[in-house]
């Protein structure tokens, strides 16, 4: 029975916690000058260096393969400055699987260079130039959606007979001014950005007009007719469905992992060895007194919470990092894999018993123990019962990661509460109270029971694996023609058309955000939009294709949020206020 939390916190925890995407954390961008100030009449150089996280990759400005996409730095510089080169680095050619060609990537630091001219009657000041940096990110197996990430030089103008001094002239010395790419005379790179904190003239209006309706309803990914007709009767009745968790609160959820931490005490590789491990740091009947016994038994737990704990909170803050990881298909076929192996030895397929080792740790015998010992012993304890606590200790770091991504600062207490949990017994286990089940005949059909949950566990995430395997394969140009269909048919291409009859008629309104690199918005277009219950179900609706091609950057990011967008696709159901 290597697993009675399951029952509690594997099962649980595990059917609320949804596998999304996580996205890694954004370049961090550092824009840099040569100089300490620019004369006015002349040109001075500037650079952006780009920092990716571990393992990333985009691809060059000019890719061997049309459908990727490129990264782009747009310039939008102020009146009397202009931008007259753009240089990029040399790429590198990097074989992906999946590629008949290499292909042609900046690696994970990279530096693009920009000539700034300054015009002969600029007067001199303090100048802002905005720039903004388009790019995908991509490891070797996956490409994420693509992010659009602003910055801004501040340059100062000096009078033309100034001095100025180098500052980062080693940072700029390998950008190759001179063979970089040239502007179109007379016109800036980009378009124009809003100054900080106004809103776009594009956003402004589109949100506005949005805020004139109450959403009824939001789904994400891809749904099945039966599903998707779900989604649009509750939406239709007011009806919102909710997680096990969802106005439960967060202690709901902390209690939650407390007994299943407490459930795992019950598993083989730790249920057995509390006698042993009693008798190595002296608790129980070996500590003279139960006061004693009690303080050994919970300074031997608290090293277990401590472990699960310290493990947890290291890689919950390494979210941007642990993100990157948990959406690469390799990641999930490694997890589906260790669960197969750990399923094969709760059917005694395999033999894993880490518990042998923990007698090679005994320092100078049973006796009476110390605090020192007691709280190494646990520690090591905690981490050789692995083999038998691994796929819940792995599912709820994974949730308490999601969790915590969403701004849930509690999620960093889970990993310490489940230690925290299998620490309980042990106290009184430590003086000496006999209060805990005996190992026995009925732990093996408990652990072939739960050699089951892990095993279908497995089989999900090896179904994500392959999910995000086949999302990485998606031709633009079908996925553009199968919106333009859909417009045929009497969808609206324009969200402010489409908004302003829904409210004219009182009708209620369907939004559809999707973008060229989403493979489940092309298949949804062709199975479950297209299937003839869900098109008659959809006949009153004002129906809207909205193109979120950079889910990140204005207006598609305030529309996702207002709607509860987490990913594309996404449907949202409007209704007038």
């Amino acid at each position: 029975m290597r697993h009675l939390a399951g029952a509690v916190a594997f099962l649980l925890i595990a059917s609320t916690a949804q596998a999304q995407l996580r996205r890694p954390a954004p370049a961090d961008l550092r824009p840099i000058l040569e100089t300490d100030g620019i004369r006015v009449g002349t040109t001075g150089r500037a650079a952006l260096v780009i920092s990716l996280a571990e393992g990333l990759h985009t691809n060059s400005n000019k890719p061997r393969d049309p459908l990727l996409i490129p990264i782009v730095l747009s310039v939008q510089p102020p009146d009397g400055i202009t931008v007259t080169e753009i240089v990029y680095p040399q790429p590198q050619d990097l074989r992906q699987e999946g590629s008949a060609q290499p292909l042609a990537v900046f690696e994970r630091q990279f530096t693009i260079g920009a000539q700034l001219a300054v015009a002969g009657d600029v007067a001199p000041g303090d100048y802002v130039v905005p720039a903004s940096l388009r790019y995908q990110a991509c490891d070797e197996k996956v490409c994420y959606p693509p992010v659009t990430l602003t910055t801004q030089w501040p340059v100062k103008v000096v009078p033309a007979s100034a001095r100025v001094s180098p500052v980062n002239a080693a940072a700029l010395k390998g950008v190759r001014f001179g063979t970089g790419e040239r502007p179109p005379a007379g016109e800036r790179v980009g378009a124009p950005l809003a100054p900080a904190g106004a809103a776009s003239s594009t956003t402004a209006p589109v949100t506005a007009r949005i805020e004139d309706f109450k959403v009824s309803g939001t789904a994400a990914g891809y749904l099945g007719t039966s599903d998707f007709l779900h989604f649009i009767r509750n939406a239709e009745a007011g009806v919102k469905e909710k997680g096990m968790f969802e106005e439960r609160g967060v202690l709901a959820i902390l209690l939650l992992v407390l007994v299943g931490g407490l459930a795992l005490n019950l598993t083989p590789c730790v249920l057995p060895m509390i006698p042993i491990n009693l008798a190595i740091i002296g608790a129980g009947a070996q500590a003279g007194t139960r006061t004693r016994g009690f303080l050994l038994g919970a300074t031997y737990g608290a090293a277990m919470a401590f472990v699960y704990g310290v493990l947890g909170l290291i890689v919950i803050l390494t979210a941007g990092t642990f993100g990157t990881i948990n959406a690469s298909p390799w990641f999930n076929l490694g997890i589906a894999a260790l669960f197969v192996v750990l399923a094969l030895a709760m059917f005694d397929v395999l033999v894993i018993d880490f518990s042998r080792f923990s007698t090679r740790f005994n320092a100078g015998g049973a006796g009476r123990g110390t605090f020192v010992l007691a709280f190494s012993m646990g520690a090591v304890a905690a981490l050789l019962a692995g083999a038998c606590v691994a796929p819940v200790v792995i599912q709820v770091v994974l949730f308490s990661s999601n969790l915590y991504a969403t701004g849930t600062t509690a999620a960093l207490a889970l990993p310490f509460l489940l230690g925290l949990g299998m620490a309980v017994p042990w106290p009184i286990a430590g003086a000496g109270i006999a209060a805990l089940p005996r190992p026995g005949a009925w732990m093996v059909r408990i652990k072939q029971v739960f050699g089951v949950v892990i095993l279908a566990t497995a089989a999900y995430y090896g179904y994500t694996a392959y999910g995000i395997f086949a999302n990485r394969w998606v031709d633009p140009a079908q996925v553009q023609s199968s919106v333009e269909e859909k417009l045929k048919e009497g969808w609206y291409s324009s969200l402010g058309a489409g908004l302003a009859e829904a409210k004219r008629d009182g009708k209620p309104v369907l939004i559809d955000f999707w973008a060229t690199w989403c493979k489940n918005c092309l298949v949804m277009d062709g199975t479950t939009l297209a299937d003839q219950q869900v098109t008659t179900a959809l006949a009153p609706y004002v129906k809207i294709k909205f193109q979120a091609e950079d889910p990140d950057s204005s207006p598609a990011k305030e529309l996702l949020d207002y709607v509860g967008g987490i990913g594309l696709p996404t449907y949202a159901i409007l209704k007038v206020k």
